[in-house]
């Protein structure tokens, strides 16, 4: 018998943003499916404009577990996890071990189809992952700052230069294509 879903399942139990106050709280399973959606998304531009050959379900698999190990080690604030060079690196081995804690739990015979889900090996699907990871961290915070909360504004300006620099051209087609969207209301949005 295995605990593996059931552990999943408490994805929602995990908050996000830990440090800020938020107009409304975040979870890693919500979190998880935004990034999964936006990892599609951002390999079928690639695909579309960019003549790239992204396995766009592929990376939306991987966005899906891609916190996986925050069930057992919680969320690690941002400030945090890249504060110290010494921590950030005891935290990603830390990362490891619980990924390989995770692919344990599951029967034998299931483990080599999680295994690139849990911990991919592919460079373009982590590639594509982190960088829909960062663009859901932008959306939050302009959510934040619609909803009245300046709480976000320094880690909006800090993301936004991060995804501009992150060397992934698909987060510009995403910029030109859909950003706009995020700042309108439901009226707006269905006009």
């Amino acid at each position: 018998m295995s605990n593996f879903f059931a552990l999943l399942s408490r994805m929602k139990y995990i908050d996000r943003w830990a440090l800020m106050r938020s107009a409304r709280r975040e979870n890693v399973s919500e979190h998880s499916l935004e990034v999964a959606m936006l990892a599609h998304a951002l390999a079928v531009l690639g695909n579309t404009y960019l003549g790239k050959n992204h396995d766009a379900a592929a990376c939306a698999l991987a966005a899906i577990y891609h916190d996986a190990p925050e069930i057992i080690t919680g969320d690690m604030p941002t400030p945090v996890k890249y504060n110290n060079k010494t921590l950030s690196l005891a935290y990603k081995e830390l990362e490891k071990e619980t990924e390989t804690k995770l692919l344990s739990m599951l029967p034998t015979e299931m483990r080599e189809s999680f295994l690139p889900l849990i911990s991919p090996s592919d460079t373009e699907v982590r590639r594509i992952v982190k960088a829909a990871d960062k663009l859901s961290a932008y959306i939050k915070c302009i959510e934040e700052e619609k909803s009245g909360n300046m709480e976000f504004a320094s880690a909006k300006k800090s993301t936004k230069a991060a995804l501009d620099t992150c060397g992934v051209p698909e987060v510009a087609l995403f910029f030109k294509h859909f950003i706009d969207g995020y700042g309108k209301t439901l009226d707006e949005l269905t006009l």
